[in-house]
């Protein structure tokens, strides 16, 4: 997967907006706590299979099925903190055509968060992700998903790249044969 340098001079202010757009309208889509997640049970189960989907190919390294599971204009955001200062990198669903095979990574989501209005769903997804046999980081998975004919797509994925205490390890602790790194509090390995 290519890597792409932070946004500079106009594209912040660009990324910045297209992230909250993102964002007002996930938002926009959950219901208050306690009310219904919206849509029937199959519909949530449909729109779970495509992020099952789609971390299934994140893990395999396979960046051209995880783009068949998006929009033609589908986007990737990372959202990370580097040097103190919050940045971001944007990859399209071209991009992440070109980028082919990378290589596999452990990323396991946990506690989804399915919220469905109309043709318009998201799903909040914690996630650890694990590489090279050890820790790497944990964070937020944000998926954005339209409706496109009987199928569900992926139009934005933004996710957060942090360490606890910001985020956990997975329940289930370490995956089989890896160890939690010194560095996780004992409440984040839970």
């Amino acid at each position: 997967m290519p890597r792409h340098a932070f946004a500079t001079g106009a594209r912040p202010l660009m990324g910045v907006l297209l992230l909250l757009s993102s964002w007002f309208a996930t938002v926009g889509a959950q219901a208050p706590r306690g009310a219904p997640a919206g849509g029937t049970s199959a519909t949530r189960a449909a729109v779970m299979a495509v992020v099952d989907s789609a971390m299934d190919a994140i893990n395999r390294g396979d960046m051209v099925r995880l783009s068949a599971l998006m929009t033609d204009s589908g986007q990737v955001y990372a959202a990370r903190e580097r040097n103190g200062a919050p940045g971001f990198t944007m990859r399209t669903a071209a991009s992440q055509r070109a980028a082919g095979q990378r290589a596999p990574i452990i990323e396991r989501g946990f506690d989804a968060e399915v919220r469905v209005a109309g043709s318009m769903a998201s799903v909040w997804l914690p996630y650890d992700l694990w590489q090279n046999g050890a820790w790497s980081h944990c964070g937020i998975d944000q998926f954005t998903l339209v409706q496109v004919g009987a199928a569900w797509r992926i139009v934005n994925l933004t996710y957060s790249v942090e360490q606890p205490p910001a985020c956990r390890m997975h329940p289930s602790g370490p995956p089989p044969g890896h160890r939690p790194p010194p560095s996780v509090p004992p409440e984040a390995a839970r």
